[in-house]
């Protein structure tokens, strides 16, 4: 059996909906899904739901964009508690974020001639969140460019004229929160952020120092090599091993296939166990905290 706890969907940047991807979990047999949509747990109920019709294990999941020391991560939350107060708060606050890029973005676009309304966005988008894919999908609409990343290396990738910033949180308050909301908090496709590996040694070690309780080893991208490297620098840093196949459907060329059943970026089954226990003490203790704070009071 294998899992993937890496997908995203319409509530993000994906094509397809929470249910359409249990369904075509379900058709893969894949044992255990995350929807882990960028800055927003909206899917995950949906998921839930949709679990329990087709036979799917699905697990809370959500991608939190942040930084540590100028370097953009990814962080994978998983087994949080959906109703925690102020991990929403956080999210929100994410959310917030993406809507000012938005119309920054926009605003630049309009400056050198390209006319795209907030109206236009919210339309293309949906629903969930919206954000450079979805810009970047109107650019290609609108015939002005005619791939993805085309739209990115002319238009709205860093550096290009109608680039902007975004609200992040560092990486050590996102784990922070994911730990103060039940969560286990993961790197998510850490290989892709420095190719020669020379990065990631340094940068697990101050990461794994704030508490980041996993990688994602099991990733398209991540070849034998990489691979090897990472699980080095998880066994030393006592990190455990996740991965997922960073589903986007038609979005995405490269990602738009669940995880695989063959070769070496299969997530086997056997990775759950260390991560049900992670949780189950991430939670521990929060009630433990509950009670101690009672009996203070």
């Amino acid at each position: 059996m294998i899992i993937d706890l890496h997908t995203h969907s319409t509530y993000s940047d994906g094509t397809a909906t929470p249910e359409e991807i249990v369904i075509l979990a379900r058709k893969s047999k894949i044992a255990v899904l995350a929807i882990t949509d960028h800055d927003t747990t909206e899917g995950c109920v949906e998921a839930v739901q949709a679990g329990k019709r087709y036979g799917v294990e699905i697990i809370n999941g959500v991608e939190i964009s942040c930084v540590h020391d100028d370097i953009s991560l990814h962080m994978l939350a998983y087994g949080f508690d959906l109703e925690n107060t102020n991990f929403q708060e956080k999210i929100y606050l994410l959310q917030q974020g993406r809507l000012v890029r938005n119309q920054k973005i926009l605003a630049r676009l309009k400056k050198i001639g390209i006319n795209i309304s907030e109206q236009e966005l919210a339309d293309y988008s949906v629903y969930g969140q919206s954000g450079r894919p979805h810009i970047a999908g109107l650019l290609i609409k609108k015939k002005i460019v005619s791939t993805m990343n085309q739209a990115f290396y002319d238009y709205i990738g860093k550096g290009k004229p109608a680039y902007a910033d975004r609200f992040c949180f560092s990486a050590g308050e996102a784990i922070k929160f994911i730990h103060e909301a039940g969560g286990v908090a993961v790197i998510a496709h850490p290989g892709q952020l420095d190719p020669t590996m020379r990065l990631q040694p340094r940068l697990i070690c101050e990461l794994a120092g704030l508490g980041l309780d996993g990688m994602e080893i099991y990733y398209p991208s991540h070849r034998r090599k990489v691979q090897k490297k990472l699980h080095n620098l998880a066994d030393k840093h006592n990190l455990l091993l996740t991965g997922g196949s960073d589903y986007h459907g038609t979005n995405r060329p490269k990602n738009n296939g669940l995880a695989n059943r063959s070769g070496i970026n299969s997530p086997p089954f056997t990775l759950m166990q260390p991560l049900r226990e992670q949780i189950a003490f991430r939670s521990r203790l929060i009630n433990e905290k509950k009670i101690a704070t009672c009996i203070q009071y």
